[in-house]
């Protein structure tokens, strides 16, 4: 199958509210340049300098997606061009992106990672900290007048077992949900990025609106 092919038929599937981000890290500009043919605009990658190298060679009107890791010295690299970061798991790390987007004369839309799997090794903020950083953002208006919090994010347990991960889905929709209502300038949650290849379709189900879709596109890394 090309790269088109698996383009159109995950598309198919998607409900109209979903938003697909292509995750094209590690890919040449030539995959990618397939897939723009193919309609796709939205990409997500996970070294930012993969990604600025990939927006100064491509059209000017994708939407880069910042989906992994975030260091906060990075930050500058990115921040006249990214459409969204998913990963901000701290308060520090949206101050920097808050103070490189001033520079650029910028809003860049955020989304907060929720930490919801049994593993040791994901990042994200846990309920409490996410009720924090939430109040301190609508609290400090003015400090926080350059970003703009869209939603949230978080990636399950990296396992077989669809009953965990839908556990985990289940929870950071609850979680969602009890902030959904917020309606500030800097803070408006109607994003909730969830799911990958191999677990959207079950993400979907627990109320994804954003999915991370990589390999089912690409092929395998």
């Amino acid at each position: 199958m090309s790269i088109q092919n698996n383009l159109r038929s995950i598309q198919a599937t998607l409900p109209e509210n979903v938003t697909l981000v292509a995750v094209s890290k590690t890919k040449p500009v030539s995959d990618l340049i397939e897939a723009y043919e193919a309609g796709q605009r939205i990409f997500g990658e996970n070294k930012i300098q993969e990604m600025t190298d990939k927006w100064e060679t491509m059209p000017k009107d994708i939407q880069w997606h910042m989906i992994g890791h975030v260091q906060t010295n990075k930050v500058k690299y990115m921040a006249p061009f990214v459409s969204l970061i998913h990963g901000v798991d701290s308060l520090k790390l949206l101050q920097e992106i808050n103070k490189q987007a001033q520079k650029n004369n910028r809003v860049i839309d955020c989304l907060l990672q929720v930490y919801i799997a049994e593993e040791e090794s994901k990042f994200g903020l846990d309920e409490e900290e996410l009720s924090e950083v939430l109040k301190q953002v609508q609290h400090d208006t003015n400090e926080f007048n350059h970003i703009r919090i869209v939603g949230l994010m978080g990636m399950a347990t990296f396992t077989d077992n669809k009953t965990q991960i839908k556990k985990e889905f289940s929870r950071l929709k609850t979680i969602f949900d009890q902030f959904a209502n917020l309606n500030t300038k800097n803070c408006q949650l109607n994003t909730l990025s969830m799911g990958m290849s191999g677990d959207y379709n079950l993400a979907i189900e627990c109320g994804s609106t954003m999915v991370r879709i990589g390999s089912s596109i690409f092929g395998g890394r």
